[in-house]
């Protein structure tokens, strides 16, 4: 009875550790809070006039992995890629690219 208890818990290790940081990986990049389904998603050029109110040069916008990539520069001259959920308008995420 403990061998298979041993096995299990080494098996419940096992999986935590392939599939975990997979998953933290995706939710970091934001892409885990973007929609799936095109069919509602805002035009680019609402998602670009967004971004452009918010104080942002737009240079680039694309979608991939059902988020909106938005390469932009800021106020201070630093190029940043935004991700934003294509249904909702949020931001999920600023990454600085400089």
């Amino acid at each position: 009875m403990n061998k298979f208890l041993i096995i299990t818990a080494s098996s419940m290790t096992l999986a935590f550790a392939t599939f975990g940081p997979t998953t933290m990986a995706l939710a970091s990049d934001g892409h885990a809070y973007c929609a799936k389904t095109s069919g509602q998603w805002m035009s680019k050029n609402a998602a670009k006039s967004k971004v452009t109110n918010m104080g942002y040069d737009v240079r680039r916008v694309k979608h991939e992995n059902g988020c909106y990539e938005i390469y932009a520069i800021g106020k201070s001259g630093a190029r940043v890629e935004i991700y934003m959920n294509p249904v909702t308008g949020a931001v999920v995420r600023i990454k600085n690219k400089s």
